[in-house]
């Protein structure tokens, strides 16, 4: 997998290309169809604003969000991509700082431990997986989510949810 980053308007003590290069290794060791070569994912660290009208724009929601992730191959395509061939473009993730920023000091857990949260869940929805249609869809996308923080060293994020 080839990571293309642009970082803008997040804290500089944290090396965001090192954990966006561990996060997408954790999160495919827990979805194999993210473990191509050929892979190719841009990751944008940014702002709410530009977060919120990206949202605006192309979910039609008028509001910022954490991340956003806009795939570029269907499931079935990715699972049938080999090893041989061209690089191929998985997709776009977008994260707000602000509002990641925000949520991490709700769940008192450092911003560095949410942003991979939120990676996470990003590359799992460019890789096919929802959360919105049924509950057995989240949950497990939440599997997922809680076994590649694992690999991590960070603690479950919904360990305060009934399961």
């Amino acid at each position: 997998m080839q990571l293309d980053l642009e970082i803008d308007g997040w804290p500089s003590e944290t090396d965001w290309a090192a954990l966006s290069e561990n996060v997408h290794d954790a999160a495919a060791s827990v979805e194999p169809a993210l473990a191509s070569g050929r892979l190719i994912t841009s990751i944008l660290f940014t702002t709410d604003d530009e977060v919120h009208t990206l949202n605006k724009e192309w979910r039609g929601k008028d509001k910022p969000t954490n991340v956003l992730s806009f795939p570029m191959l269907e499931r079935q395509d990715l699972l049938e991509l080999g090893e041989e061939g061209p690089p191929e473009m998985l997709g776009d993730i977008a994260l707000a700082f602000g509002t990641c920023e925000r949520e991490a000091g709700e769940k008192g857990v450092s911003l560095r431990d949410h942003t991979a949260h939120v990676l996470i869940h990003g590359f799992l929805h460019l890789a096919g997986h929802d959360h919105v249609d049924s509950d057995e869809q989240a949950a497990a996308m939440e599997k997922l989510e809680i076994e590649a923080l694992a690999k991590l060293g960070i603690a479950d994020p919904y360990g305060d949810r009934d399961k």
